[in-house]
C-alpha cells in the first residue's frame, strides 16, 4: 500500500470506552482513518459490508459470541479486510482458533500506541502479527502435540536451502524482513523473495505458521 493511502479501520469491542480511547488513539495516526466502529457481533458485520474497511480490530468477548466465532462471518462479509484480534485473552486456544480462522494478527490489549500502529502497518503488507507474549505459548502447545509425530516423518526443513534454513531461523525469532536482511548481510528485497520460497516449500500461508514449524524442530526460539 501507498505510504499516502489511508489505511481504512473498523472497530469491533463492546467496552465503550475503551472503544472511544482506541479511536483516539488511532487518530494520532495520520495515515490511519477510523471508519465506523461496533459494539457488537450482528453491528460488527452490518458494518464490515457497508464499509469495507483495510483492517478490522476484533475484540474476542462479544455479548453472547466469542470474537473468533464471528470471524469467518466477518471475512465474508469484507474480503479484503485484515482481521486483528485485540483481546485480553491470553488463552493459547483463543489464538490458534483465530489463526485458523484466517485472522491476520492476535493482539493483546496491553500493547503500546506504537507497536500496535506498527503491527497495522505490517498486516496491510501481508504479514502475520502476534503478541510477543502469545507467541511462546503458542509453540509450546505446538511442541506438545507435534512433537512425537516430527521424530517419525520426513522434516519439512529438508527440502530448504542454507540460505532460506537462515532465513526461517530469522521468522522463528520474530525478526522483520529488514532486521534479517542486516543480520545476513543481504538486501531485503531479496529476504522478501526467499520468505516467499520458505512459505511455499513449507506449505503455510503465514510467518506465524512457519516460525512454528521452525520451533517444532528446534529452530528459534
Amino acid at each position: 500500500m501507498n505510504q499516502e493511502t489511508p489505511i481504512r479501520i473498523l472497530v469491533v469491542d463492546d467496552h465503550t470506552l475503551f472503544r472511544r480511547g482506541l479511536i483516539a488513539l488511532l487518530s494520532r495516526e495520520p495515515q490511519f482513518q477510523t471508519v465506523g466502529d461496533a459494539a457488537d457481533a450482528g453491528e460488527a458485520l452490518r458494518r464490515a459490508q457497508e464499509l469495507q474497511p483495510d483492517v478490522i480490530l476484533l475484540d474476542n468477548h462479544l455479548p453472547g459470541v466469542n470474537g473468533v466465532d464471528v470471524l469467518p462471518a466477518l471475512r465474508e462479509a469484507a474480503p479484503a479486510a485484515r482481521v486483528v484480534m485485540l483481546t485480553v485473552s491470553e488463552d493459547e486456544r483463543d489464538l490458534a482458533a483465530a489463526l485458523n480462522a484466517g485472522a491476520s494478527g492476535y493482539l493483546l490489549k496491553t500493547i503500546e500506541g506504537d507497536a500496535l500502529a506498527q503491527a497495522i502497518r505490517r498486516v496491510m503488507r501481508g504479514e502475520s502479527t502476534v503478541a510477543p507474549e502469545m507467541t511462546g505459548k503458542l509453540i509450546a502447545a505446538y511442541r506438545g502435540m507435534a512433537a512425537p509425530a516430527v521424530t517419525e516423518a520426513v522434516s519439512p526443513l529438508a527440502q530448504l536451502s542454507p540460505r532460506e534454513r537462515d532465513i526461517l531461523r530469522g521468522i522463528a525469532c520474530g525478526a522483520s524482513n529488514k532486521e534479517i536482511a542486516r543480520d545476513l548481510g543481504i538486501a531485503e528485497t531479496t529476504v522478501k523473495i526467499h520468505v516467499q520460497h520458505v512459505l511455499r516449500k513449507l506449505d503455510v500461508g503465514s510467518r506465524v505458521n512457519a516460525a512454528v514449524i521452525a520451533a517444532a524442530h528446534g529452530m528459534g526460539v
